[in-house]
């Protein structure tokens, strides 16, 4: 019996330290790659430059532009689907009957089980075209569509997270507000809300993780067009969209044009990493307030 034990401890050990080990190998991958390129740019530009051509004669690389298309969609993306994706947790929470819950939680997150290429096409082919109806000078490629269906995408790992924090609130809570006179309204938005507020930030700072790594929705509907700008109505591109471009295999592996996906690849890390960072930050400080 003991030795049967022993046996599953090990594996169970060896399943924790394969994730350790596979994630330390993808960041020292990523840590030399990136070492190469910055031998060969400086850094100083990498930050400042305002134009990203490295497939050009003329190459610049800067990644401003890229990472301006990145934040640019997902801002779209979290201003579609947090507000919407907290008020259906409120809903669920606080006044869905649990028959209608029940049904109505599964059905969103059938949402993230839908391949994210379907949703590409779907904003390239649909929601375009209907844009381009009230918004005539609205290019074939932009970041406002794949903002939008981005936004419809991540509203379940909003919308269930939020209700998971709002429904784990204690009904003591909810009891005391109302015995001393709150309606329901009140309860819901003075008293549960706040006090779930740290599953709600975590929520949303993962769902903005979800939309800034986020590749061929995009890729297929925001364009190929690197260009530092915060109209949505124009082709940009994103850094993913970039590292897909010139991952299809047409640059040799150890050239400047070939590394910059690494250095890309580092930011988008980077970027993840604070955002990760802030959540486990937040989720620690108010978990601590309403202990």
């Amino acid at each position: 019996m003991k030795l049967k034990e022993k046996i599953i401890e090990g594996f169970l050990l060896s399943c924790s330290l394969l994730t350790i080990l596979t994630t330390v190998g993808i960041i020292g991958v990523l840590i030399v790659e990136t070492f190469g390129f910055f031998q060969e740019v400086s850094f100083w530009e990498f930050i400042s430059d305002k134009e990203w051509t490295p497939l050009f004669a003329d190459k610049h690389f800067g990644i401003l532009p890229l990472l301006t298309g990145t934040l640019l969609t997902t801002l779209i993306a979290i201003i579609v689907a947090v507000p919407l994706g907290i008020t259906i947790a409120i809903y669920l929470s606080e006044y869905a009957h649990p028959s209608i819950r029940t049904f109505i939680k599964p059905s969103l997150e059938i949402l993230a089980a839908i391949p994210t290429v379907v949703y590409g096409y779907f904003a390239l082919v649909y929601v375009t075209p209907m844009l381009q109806y009230f918004i005539p000078s609205l290019s074939g490629f932009n970041a406002l569509s794949p903002g939008i269906v981005m936004g419809v995408m991540i509203l379940p790992l909003v919308s269930s997270l939020s209700e998971d924090a709002l429904y784990s609130v204690p009904k003591t809570l909810r009891e005391g507000s109302l015995a001393m006179g709150a309606t329901k309204f009140q309860t819901a938005f003075r008293v549960v809300v706040p006090a779930a507020f740290s599953g709600i930030a975590v929520s949303i700072i993962l769902s903005v993780s979800r939309a800034i790594g986020e590749t061929m929705i995009v890729a297929i509907a925001a364009g190929q067009q690197p260009r530092l700008t915060f109209n949505p109505l124009v082709p940009i591109e994103t850094a993913t969209t970039y590292i897909v471009q010139v991952s299809q295999g047409d640059l040799p592996q150890d050239s400047i044009e070939y590394k910059t996906i690494y250095a890309v690849g580092m930011s988008l890390f980077v970027i993840t990493l604070l955002l990760n960072n802030i959540s486990f930050w937040l989720k620690k400080k108010y978990h601590q307030a309403y202990k």
